[in-house]
């Protein structure tokens, strides 16, 4: 994300409070099972446990509005609290999506989703704003309601009929968001990939949290859609069909084999050595997607990943990609190559975890991480004094921001870790979501 200023004043545009609100509820869940998957690691392998710790604690880092008791990043205060004033609306809370003091509902709700689809595949282990942010907050509800379902069973209701409404309107009132939105919401987060992918998002995780028919015919009733080789906050195709592959191939319900299908597309066209490939790696072997934050889709497809192999294993299904036999031990060796990757077994020897390892990113694009925190210096720092004295600084942060994956190196393995350059040194909140859940699995399968 380019930045809008730097000082710690904050610039905060409408924001789907819903999707904001659940990932308080959702990291607040997933805090408690932290503390269940810590265990020494295996040699030979990343701690996973501790990784999975801090990227939870990366979330504390980004938090807006009037701090918990329970907040444990000290050098992150108070901050937006006015959000909404002038619009006579309290937009205060939440969480912000990056590196700037912004929050956004769109991206926010792929993040509360991918949480609560970590905890429903591998907990064990350790007001939407309109048409397609509708359908994306539906899927977030929906998803949520799921892992609140044992614990608190009158929230999962209670999510569960917000998300339905949500869908609802979602279907009424068809059309991509960032056509109706002015301002730098629309520039930020546009929907590039139209608003199909979110109908069919939304309405795959109202069918597993609700088991309602009706979700089965509209699903069928959208088509089919162009192969895609990516997963992420705009393009949700991949994450549906996965995730529809669960009741495919777990329940056995041959109503959904297209779907299923479809996945196997999208695994094909990631698989290194697949003839029907369209992915790059970079020469260490990371997969490749973007020179904007790249790690966000290694991230998400590390997570779809584990996910289907997950499935594959229960049913004791294989496909091909052509020629080259599939098995769920072939994708959980990627999605561990891509974990792996990222915390530190490359070509760099550098973890783009923050915090992780002995050596990771020092300079990393975040405000709050590389300007003094108001307890240290408590007197005000303008935006052109931001800039001189802080962005443009040689040296490290002064706040460790603990957890927080960046954008990654480029397509050589190469990276600078300089400031300035938010496409490979800037942390998303999405980034981690999709990578909580890959981290829970791999710190239950590898532990002493």
């Amino acid at each position: 994300m380019m930045m809008l200023s730097w000082s710690r004043t904050t610039i905060s545009p409408s924001s789907s409070s819903q999707a904001l609100v659940l990932v308080a509820a959702v990291l607040s869940y997933l805090v408690s099972y932290s503390g269940h998957v810590a265990a020494a690691a295996v040699a030979g392998h990343p701690d996973y446990a501790d990784a999975l710790a801090k990227s939870i604690l990366f979330f504390q880092g980004q938090r807006s509005g009037r701090l918990p008791p329970d907040q444990a990043v000290a050098w992150r205060s108070n901050s937006g609290l006015s959000d909404g004033s002038a619009a006579n609306v309290d937009l205060t809370g939440g969480y912000y999506d990056g590196g700037d003091n912004v929050k956004f509902g769109f991206p926010m709700a792929f993040t509360a989703t991918m949480l609560s689809w970590g905890i429903v595949e591998y907990g064990g282990r350790m007001q939407g704003r309109v048409r397609d942010a509708r359908a994306a907050t539906a899927a977030a509800l929906a998803a949520a309601s799921l892992a609140f379902k044992a614990a608190d069973p009158a929230y999962s209701r209670r999510l569960v009929a917000a998300a339905k409404d949500t869908m609802a309107f979602a279907v009424r009132y068809q059309g991509k968001y960032s056509d109706h939105v002015g301002g730098d919401v629309g520039a930020y987060y546009a929907s590039y990939s139209g608003y199909q992918d979110e109908l069919l998002w939304g309405s795959a995780w109202l069918l597993w949290a609700t088991k309602d028919a009706s979700y089965l015919d509209y699903l069928t009733s959208l088509g089919d859609n162009d192969g895609v080789d990516m997963f992420s906050w705009d393009n949700k195709l991949a994450g549906a069909r996965v995730l529809l592959s669960r009741r495919a191939l777990v329940s056995g319900d041959r109503r959904l084999d297209s779907f299923r299908r479809q996945a196997e597309d999208f695994l094909c066209r990631i698989l290194p050595g697949s003839p029907s490939s369209t992915t790059q790696y970079t020469p260490g072997g990371l997969m490749y997607k973007s020179g904007h934050a790249n790690l966000q889709y290694v991230t998400s497809a590390s997570f779809l990943l584990a996910t289907f192999a997950k499935y594959m294993a229960v049913s004791n299904h294989t496909f091909s990609c052509l020629s080259l036999p599939v098995t769920a031990k072939t994708l959980r060796a990627l999605a561990k190559k891509q974990v792996d990757y990222i915390l530190g077994a490359n070509p760099q020897g550098m973890s783009y975890m923050v915090g992780y390892g002995a050596r990771f990113p020092q300079r990393i694009h975040h405000r709050a991480a590389s300007m003094p925190s108001v307890a240290a210096h408590p007197a005000r720092i303008g935006c052109q004094e931001g800039f001189s004295s802080y962005f443009n600084a040689a040296g490290a942060n002064p706040n460790v921001h603990t957890g927080a994956v960046i954008g990654g190196p480029d397509k050589n393995d190469a990276f600078p870790d300089e400031r300035g350059d938010y496409d490979r040194s800037e942390p998303t909140t999405y980034t981690n979501a999709a990578l909580v859940g890959c981290l829970a699995y791999f710190a239950e399968s590898y532990k002493s």
